[in-house]
């Protein structure tokens, strides 16, 4: 299979999860990204099975919305039964590096709302140790150098995500170089410097489920 045709089954996959627990007052924590977009096409085959969703970016709320499906601000909504959303790394203990899309912090808000956090993603995003893909970090624009000296003194070799401005109008810094052994650690470590306002490891939440597609069909795996 291919990484499109895995994205495809793992999608397909978390709608088929979702069905039995879904109403007509259900509302749907979606994530952003390529894989993400593949749970919105399929989910919305199913749109009159549940009321509507709150999205994680403004992308994902335009994609949800041509399919016909209802949009919602978080602040609106009681309480997420479910949010689905995709990864760039998940170790073994389902913690995750996401924020290649640069939608890092409302997906980490809409994923502490949900009850349960459902990853999905292909197999070549489960690691033994997180960090060879680059943590992103979201900064204050006025405090991006300073932001970059702290995360130098952590140990990573942070990089300016060019022409890249957040929903929220931030910037994004991507870390080189870690080996994330202790991720809960580190998202403290980062959430501690002045400026920043959100990183991209998902380890204080993490996943609940991992729907991770593979050859051999897709495979769950789930936080003890």
């Amino acid at each position: 299979m291919t990484q499109d045709e895995l994205k495809q089954a793992v999608g397909q996959a978390a709608v088929d999860r979702l069905l039995p627990h879904l109403d007509d007052q259900s509302i749907i924590g979606v994530g952003t990204g390529s894989t993400a977009n593949c749970f919105i096409d399929a989910l919305a085959k199913h749109k009159l099975a549940f009321d509507g969703a709150v999205a994680s970016s403004e992308a994902t709320a335009e994609r949800l919305k041509s399919h016909g499906i209802a949009v919602y601000e978080l602040n609106s909504v009681g309480h997420l039964d479910f949010y689905v959303d995709g990864a760039d790394e998940s170790n073994e203990h389902l913690e995750l590096i996401k924020g290649g899309g640069a939608a890092l912090t409302r997906e980490k808000i809409v994923a502490a709302v949900a009850k349960t956090f459902i990853c999905i993603a292909d197999e070549s995003k489960l690691v033994p140790v997180l960090g060879a893909f680059p943590l992103p970090v979201e900064v204050i624009p006025m405090a991006r150098s300073h932001v970059a000296r702290e995360i130098v003194k952590l140990g990573g070799d942070p990089v300016y995500r060019e022409g890249c401005v957040t929903d929220n109008g931030n910037v994004i810094l991507d870390i080189y170089n870690l080996s994330i052994v202790n991720p809960q650690q580190l998202e403290s470590d980062l959430n501690a410097i002045v400026g920043v306002v959100c990183n991209g490891l998902f380890a204080a939440r993490p996943a609940d489920v991992l729907l991770l597609g593979t050859k051999d069909g897709v495979k769950t795996l789930e936080r003890s």
